[in-house]
């Protein structure tokens, strides 16, 4: 099974977070499963901790966030044309650009999006809110 991490189920699972949930941690656990990350969550954290959103929202810098999902075995995934042209016919049902195109990721490839955001929900089976 593929999987690819929403940016912040990523963080919560290198960092061990009580945020992130037991069904989650079951699916990130499981020896089947083949973890992913995409180039676009550690864009999005470069982004948003330059900006200083550190601490709770992000704790770490992209540097750091790439050591650790090494570390812990992630794949990246970088972005692709067939991710964009994907993109750019997903419905709007969500206007986060690093979510959008992470889904459009998700479909493209194929892999399951593991997600905290209830919204994502909308864009079908390959969402899986935990």
């Amino acid at each position: 099974m593929n999987l690819l991490l929403d940016t912040h189920i990523a963080i919560w699972a290198v960092e061990d977070n009580p945020r992130l949930s037991e069904a989650a941690r079951q699916l990130i656990l499981d020896p089947a499963a083949h973890l992913f990350v995409g180039v676009v969550s550690l864009w999005e954290i470069a982004i948003k901790h330059a900006l200083g959103r550190g601490s709770e929202a992000m704790p770490m810098s992209a540097a750091e966030a790439l050591g650790f999902f090494q570390t812990s075995g992630f794949t990246t995934t970088p972005v692709k044309t067939t991710h964009v042209l994907t993109l750019e016919s997903l419905p709007r049902h969500h206007d986060d650009p690093f979510d959008r195109l992470l889904v459009a990721t998700a479909l493209t490839e194929p892999y399951r999006f593991l997600t905290h955001d209830a919204r994502l929900a909308a864009y079908g089976p390959i969402v899986t809110v935990v």
